[in-house]
């Protein structure tokens, strides 16, 4: 059993009533016996812990706590809880914390060199990006901008911002004549990497661009590989890529396309993309301290798949397309540190800003829209002023 699981010994005062005993009998039979067991002895416990839904644990157990009437039963249960929670190495599956096995990983023998000999993206190799980072002008720290952001991101010196994270729109810079409707698209991403190559330029060396998009399903358009082929064209290091795994399968496409037949079925998402790109090196430097994310996040969001629920407040924001303040969260807290310069360029009604400035990072916000740079400097107002 020991190489099986985790030992814990538990050490108390007191006999626990034959009543309570059948209810942590019953609490224990919510978990799998090769996940996590018990023995009870006169004044002692031994928990067996392999894998647990820890939170799905303090639950039911908190429960039990507020309704016994034995105080040792209790100081029992709240002392298991303190063991299980004073455990700082695990890994994540799922909902569980796993405390065995969690790291038994293959080890590579001379692994730096068989990834130099196998050449790791090897497409940003040659790259004239230059190792000195600038500082961003003071006129330019904290603000919501209105206008082009082609234009302002033109008065940005080079290697100045930490993190750029957003989400295109599809709608910007489509004004065109109806007769040139067959050219949208193409006018559509030549405006975006404008934009997007002054952003790499602004990056600094380490820093990253990220990228929430999801591909134009209807007219067959991936645009998450069409922006993440541009990114590496000129010299991005792909970090990797996020399913943001929103789980409305109310999905509000009503066409099924061939319906029943193989002939042309529409494919339906629950999901978008966040495609995450390096300039230089994927590290990025940073003091240690300035690192506000715990352990428990950590765990889980390296884990490449996100579920979030798609943001409510649309409607209120009067914003069509607007991505919830977790996401960003997540983004700010694993990619940047406390004090970072972050950037949106398509800020729309400013949730990017708004977290970063809770977050304590600094922020640049940039859209077109008067009216969504007004929301946007109202929501980082309304913290500032509570």
């Amino acid at each position: 059993m020991d190489e099986q699981f985790r030992q814990l010994e538990i050490d108390y005062d007191g006999e626990i009533p034959k009543e309570d005993v059948n209810l942590i009998e019953n609490l224990f039979k919510y978990f799998s016996t090769d996940d996590f067991t018990y023995d009870l002895y006169d004044s002692k416990a031994i928990i067996y812990l392999n894998a647990l839904d820890i939170d799905f644990f303090k639950q039911l157990t908190n429960d039990l706590i507020n309704n016994s009437e034995s105080i040792t039963t209790a100081n029992l249960l709240k002392k298991i809880i303190e063991k299980i929670d004073s455990i700082k190495s695990y890994g994540i599956k799922g909902n569980k914390r796993v405390y065995i096995g969690y790291n038994d990983e293959r080890k590579v023998v001379n692994r730096d060199k068989k990834v130099e000999k196998r050449g790791q993206f090897y497409y940003a190799d040659n790259n004239n990006f230059s190792k000195e980072n600038n500082i961003i002008p003071d006129n330019f720290v904290n603000k919501i901008i209105c206008g082009d952001s082609k234009e302002i991101l033109k008065k940005l010196p080079d290697n100045c911002i930490d993190l750029i994270f957003t989400s295109p729109p599809y709608n910007f810079g489509l004004d065109y004549e109806s007769t040139n409707d067959d050219h949208k698209w193409e006018k559509y991403f030549e405006k975006l990497f404008e934009i997007f190559t002054e952003c790499i330029r602004i990056i600094k060396y380490g820093g990253r661009i990220i990228v929430n998009i999801q591909p134009l399903f209807s007219d067959y358009i991936p645009s998450h590989h069409i922006i993440s082929n541009f990114f590496i064209n000129n010299k991005m290091i792909w970090k990797g890529e996020i399913l943001w795994e929103k789980n409305n399968y109310n999905c509000k496409y009503t066409a099924w396309g061939s319906w029943k037949s193989p002939s042309n079925p529409y494919l339906k998402y629950t999901w978008e993309f966040v495609e995450i790109f390096c300039k230089g090196s994927l590290k990025k430097e940073g003091i240690s301290e300035n690192a506000d994310i715990t352990g428990d996040e950590f765990k889980k969001w390296v884990y490449g798949k996100w579920s979030i629920a798609p943001e409510k407040k649309m409607q209120e924001f009067g914003h069509p397309a607007m991505f919830p303040e977790e996401l960003a969260n997540r983004v700010i807290k694993l990619f940047s540190f406390k004090n970072d310069i972050v950037l949106d360029p398509f800020n729309g009604v400013g949730t990017t800003t708004s977290t970063a400035n809770i977050l304590n990072r600094k922020y640049l916000g940039i859209d077109i829209s008067n009216d969504y740079c007004d929301k946007a400097l109202s929501r980082i107002n309304e913290v500032l002023f509570k």
